[in-house]
């Protein structure tokens, strides 16, 4: 889908999450799972977890910055059983990012990926994916780098089905996700994309805070 605009498409994460889980309401009888990528997709993710009636998780992926840009990936790190990375080679080769460079960024956002497990999830049980269809949900994409680190995590995890879900991403990021999932929902694929940001009227950053309470709520309130 092509869009032309003059306003922001979406209100805020909450409004964004609530059209998006129409979109999804036919997996409800799959008994899903939702996970949010921190922070920006947690209000996203919980609007669509409540619709679903499913439970609500976290999949923990940072982005590998590179050097001197920490906004263009380089690739990802995940956690989970055994944390593991996912190198964008071609930005690696012509970016002529070092292996020492690598090993020191992976080691910070892992460090990070932990700061953020503690805060966000304590001790609670966590839901487990084997045999599950996951909805892997974040509140827009870029260039894909988490979330393809994401759903490699899901299929490690050994998912049954795994289920991209995004209000926003440009073209060219989709197809390269549907190459990897075995589905990919969002509502918006605009020309002239360059962030997430440009299609939100509110897109405060989601803080600390939030996260918790909001999965505190998806508990209350899907039963899940």
């Amino acid at each position: 889908m092509v869009w032309s605009y003059s306003e922001r498409a979406f209100a805020d994460r909450h409004e964004a999450g609530r059209r998006l889980a129409q979109r999804l309401l036919p997996l409800e009888g799959e008994r899903p799972v939702v996970l949010a990528l921190p922070r920006g997709g947690v209000p996203v993710a919980f609007e669509v977890a409540k619709a679903l009636r499913a439970p609500l998780d976290l999949v923990l992926v940072r982005k590998l910055g590179a050097p001197f840009n920490p906004e263009l990936a380089v690739g990802a790190v995940v956690d989970g059983g055994s944390p593991f990375c996912l190198l964008n080679d071609d930005v690696v080769r012509a970016l002529g990012v070092s292996d020492e460079y690598l090993a020191t960024e992976e080691a910070h956002q892992l460090a990070e990926i932990e700061r953020r497990r503690a805060l966000y999830l304590g001790d609670r049980p966590r839901p487990s994916l084997a045999g599950r269809t996951v909805v892997l949900v974040d509140d827009g994409i870029a260039t894909g780098a988490t979330m393809k680190a994401a759903i490699a995590a899901a299929r490690q995890a050994r998912a049954a089905r795994v289920i991209v879900a995004t209000p926003v991403a440009p073209a060219d990021t989709v197809a390269e996700l549907r190459e990897l999932a075995d589905a990919v929902v969002v509502l918006m694929t605009p020309d002239g994309f360059a962030a997430v940001g440009q299609f939100y009227a509110d897109f405060t950053q989601v803080e600390d805070a939030e996260v918790v309470e909001l999965l505190r709520r998806a508990e209350r309130e899907t039963g899940a």
